[in-house]
């Protein structure tokens, strides 16, 4: 009972610090910010924050960044807030793939694909016009269709309970959303998901 009550605290309290996160209008400024550094810092955060959970985990990351780019105006902890959300979604949806196809190759019902995945998470970065276009794609289990309208709603999650309140992709559509851009994704199921991010420059 003990543990069921401090596993629910904690879950509570992950809960109303997302929605008080959720709730907050952000005080920061927009400023000029190189968006490839600023991605590439917060991609390095996820790895770190990541591997000191879980020392066993390992993906292929591939970078890909646009260089003509340059500065673009935004609120750059905002923006780099969406990002690490949506690398960390994507470290966990690879992960989990990883995990299930091991489990696979143990039970001897394997796949035959399972022996042969690699966890792949990458990210890029390409100047279209008057905007800037921020892509994180993995090849995790992607989303199932009766899902996919409901992953921008706050407190929705695919994760079991206790591992996260269901705010990260709800709390990125608005941060985007208020900088005058768009958050979509592409995902097939089995497959993977791609989540794009679309800010103007000016």
């Amino acid at each position: 009972n003990e543990e069921k009550i401090n596993h629910h605290g904690k879950r509570a309290d992950a809960i109303v610090k997302g929605m008080l996160q959720h709730s907050q209008s952000s005080t920061g400024q927009k400023e000029p910010t190189d968006i490839n550094k600023l991605v590439d810092e917060y991609l390095r955060l996820s790895c770190h924050g990541l591997r000191a959970k879980d020392n066993t985990f390992n993906a292929t990351l591939k970078t890909h960044y646009d260089e003509s780019i340059g500065n673009i105006n935004i609120i750059p902890q905002d923006i780099g807030r969406v990002i690490l959300n949506l690398i960390t979604n994507a470290f966990y949806a690879v992960n989990e793939k990883n995990l299930s196809a091991v489990a696979s190759l143990h039970t001897g019902q394997a796949d035959p694909t399972a022996a042969k995945y690699e966890p792949s998470v990458s990210i890029s970065t390409k100047k279209i016009n008057d905007k800037v276009e921020i892509k994180v794609t993995d090849n995790g289990k992607g989303i199932p269709p009766k899902v996919l309208n409901k992953i921008f709603q706050p407190f929705f999650t695919t994760k079991p309970t206790g591992q996260g309140p269901g705010l990260g992709l709800s709390l990125s559509y608005d941060i985007v959303k208020a900088h005058g851009g768009e958050l979509k994704v592409e995902t097939k199921e089995g497959e993977g998901s791609e989540f794009i991010i679309q800010l103007p420059i000016t």
